[in-house]
């Protein structure tokens, strides 16, 4: 998504709104006012209410109507998204906000239920909110007055189309509801990472006929859709493994510890961190004065010198001192998200503010694979613990890169 503004709040869950909802809204209004015709006759045929195609189509009105129903539909959406919240809520699950954007809306849990009978509930909430507005807009249909043709056609189109998009939503396309409902289903047997892998697969399947349905139509909203179900679905379902195969795993049974991690000086002039970096293969390095961490420097922070100056220029003049740290007994997850969100390689693992290891990429990858092949944890604590690891990291690994230089990616 894009950059998002808060809007308010709702039962104390913030309500968002993304940049891209502000482009897609005035798309839909258009859209709703270019077809009010082709759509009167449709909704004749469902409500019986005896719509005139001329009238609503009469100057500028087209328009009017075509905004008010596109934002009385985001508004269905924030409810759906509401009903999804509140039940996640009565089992435990904060929910950090509701986003709208380009697709519709968002309710961004705090962790992910992985009791079957909490996850179907809590994915059919958001189908049976939109189903009950669909109800409801029907039912104000019967006490609007005569003459109000506009408010009889916003009610009408929200009625139906409430309703049809909760059949929409309950296509086992995952992470869309209905493919959430499949999960839970197949998670009462199953392993949840092993129902989210063939939910996920279920998802990629519908996403890629849903993007060839859309080329056949013409229909970038629903390539957009498929687009956006087959990249989530994917990313879900890693997500899942990797919290599944680290569960209980924490930093200090897989981080380098500080006897194999290499440092340098504030002292050390910057053409010798050059010169050290490339005969010993990092392309970073703690830095320690007596005996404490002081900061980190890198290669880019070393390239930032020009030439001529590398001799004049030490470490400590390039160095970064705004630290990225985690502590040993913090989850393996926890060192790979904030990674992941902070877009680096690496963290320094310290305890009472001394150095006491390092965790990288590199290293819980590693893990990773061990621990998918082993199903134990204690065999990669072994592989992590094996005195002759720090021999062997100067040597290339299998897709060629020194893993003593991947450690600082």
């Amino acid at each position: 998504m894009f950059k998002s503004f808060r809007i308010g709040s709702l039962f104390g869950i913030p309500i968002k709104l993304d940049v891209s909802f502000l482009l897609i809204l005035p798309v839909f209004a258009w859209l709703i006012g270019a077809q009010i015709e082709l759509l009167v006759g449709p909704l004749n045929a469902v409500f019986g209410r005896g719509l005139d195609a001329a009238a609503l189509t009469a100057g500028s009105r087209p328009w009017i109507l075509g905004l008010t129903a596109a934002i009385g539909l985001f508004v269905g959406v924030v409810l759906h998204e509401l009903g999804h919240s509140l039940v996640a809520i009565r089992y435990g699950y904060p929910i950090d906000s509701i986003t709208l954007w380009i697709f519709g809306g968002l309710a961004q849990l705090t962790d992910q239920p992985e009791d079957w009978k909490q996850e179907f509930l809590i994915a059919i909430a958001g189908p049976i909110v939109s189903v009950l507005v669909g109800i409801g807009s029907y039912l104000l249909l019967f006490i609007v007055p005569s003459g109000f043709d506009g408010a009889v056609f916003v009610l009408a189109y929200l009625a139906l189309l409430n309703v049809a998009l909760a059949g929409f939503n309950m296509l086992p396309a995952f992470p869309m509801d209905g493919g959430r409902v499949l999960r839970a289903l197949l998670a009462r047997n199953r392993p949840f990472a092993r129902a989210t892998q063939i939910a996920a697969e279920v998802g990629k399947l519908f996403a890629l006929l849903m993007g060839l349905f859309g080329l056949l139509q013409l229909n970038v909203i629903l390539i957009g859709i498929a687009f956006f179900v087959y990249i989530a679905a994917s990313g879900e379902a890693q997500q899942t493994v990797l919290n599944a195969a680290f569960e209980g795993v924490r930093v200090e049974d897989i981080m380098t510890s500080d006897e194999e991690v290499d440092s340098v000086s504030p002292e050390t002039s910057v053409a010798d961190l050059l010169e050290r970096m490339f005969s010993e293969r990092h392309t970073g390095y703690p830095v320690m004065e007596n005996g404490r961490l002081a900061g980190i420097v890198t290669l880019s922070d070393a390239r930032e010198v020009e030439p001529v100056e590398r001799d004049a220029y030490t470490v400590d003049d390039v160095m970064t001192t705004e630290l990225e740290t985690i502590a040993p007994d913090a989850e393996a997850m926890e060192a790979l998200n904030r990674m992941q969100q902070l877009r680096i390689g690496r963290l320094l693992v310290l305890e009472d503010d001394r150095l006491v290891g390092l965790i990288s990429r590199t290293d819980l990858m590693t893990a990773l694979n061990i621990i998918k092949s082993s199903g134990s944890i204690e065999t990669s604590r072994r592989a992590t613990d094996d005195p002759g690891r720090s021999a062997r990291t100067s040597n290339p690994d299998r897709d060629g890169t020194p893993e003593s230089d991947r450690r600082w990616e």
